[in-house]
């Protein structure tokens, strides 16, 4: 589990690309401190396994599934990428319940300074949007971010200089790729309230019948 304060930006030495897999080489020095094998660590919000750990970095496998659901398939080498690792039981919960699991991605559609904030615009498909409410948690490359307001295909969060400057968010450009993480808790109300539906004997015609 992780909370959307990202720890560092790392950078992209290595990639290998199988099949339809890949192995990252990610360059880091302040989260390798107590890292060992077998650790998760969001990679762009992405929760991935330490699996080599070198002076510098670690390496991390990325599946298929991986890929076709995030932006780390577009990934170069010396991009720079956002780091956090696994919350510790006792650390404090800075952002919001972020598991690493992506939902999808986003396409930034315009990005504009508003005196010491800039703001995003990020369009994305109806699937994410519909768990996307204004003032609700979001996770932008793993970063925890706050809804500001929210369109039919799209939707909008103001950041602050140290955001900006603390994660890759500041290298971002219009039409960039991003990876999107709803707020776990709207899906699984959802998938809930779906199945007590399922199971409920309460129907439109049992209503009916019984004169409501």
């Amino acid at each position: 589990m992780f909370t959307g304060i990202i720890e560092e930006i790392g950078k992209i030495q290595g990639i290998q690309k199988g099949t339809s897999s890949a192995i990252l080489s990610v360059q880091a020095s302040e989260i390798m401190e107590d890292v060992y094998l077998g650790d998760s660590i969001a990679v762009n919000g992405v929760c991935l396994t330490v699996t080599s750990i070198s002076p510098n970095g670690f390496t991390a496998d990325v599946m298929h599934e991986t890929l076709n659901r995030s932006s780390l398939g577009n990934l170069r080498i010396g991009n720079p990428v956002n780091l956090e690792r696994a919350m510790p039981a006792n650390g404090r919960f800075g952002g919001h319940i972020i598991t690493g699991h992506i939902d999808g991605t986003g396409t930034i559609l315009d990005i504009r300074r508003d005196d010491n904030s800039l703001w995003y615009i990020i369009k994305t498909p109806l699937l994410i949007i519909r768990y996307i409410i204004e003032k609700g948690s979001i996770a932008i490359d793993g970063i925890s971010l706050t809804v500001a307001r929210v369109y039919k295909d799209s939707f909008s969060v103001s950041i602050i200089p140290h955001t900006a400057s603390s994660t890759t968010l500041s290298s971002r450009r219009v039409g960039d790729l991003v990876n999107l993480e709803n707020d776990c808790i709207g899906k699984y109300v959802e998938c809930l309230m779906g199945k007590e539906s399922q199971n409920n004997n309460i129907t439109a015609e049992f209503l009916t019948k019984y004169g409501f």
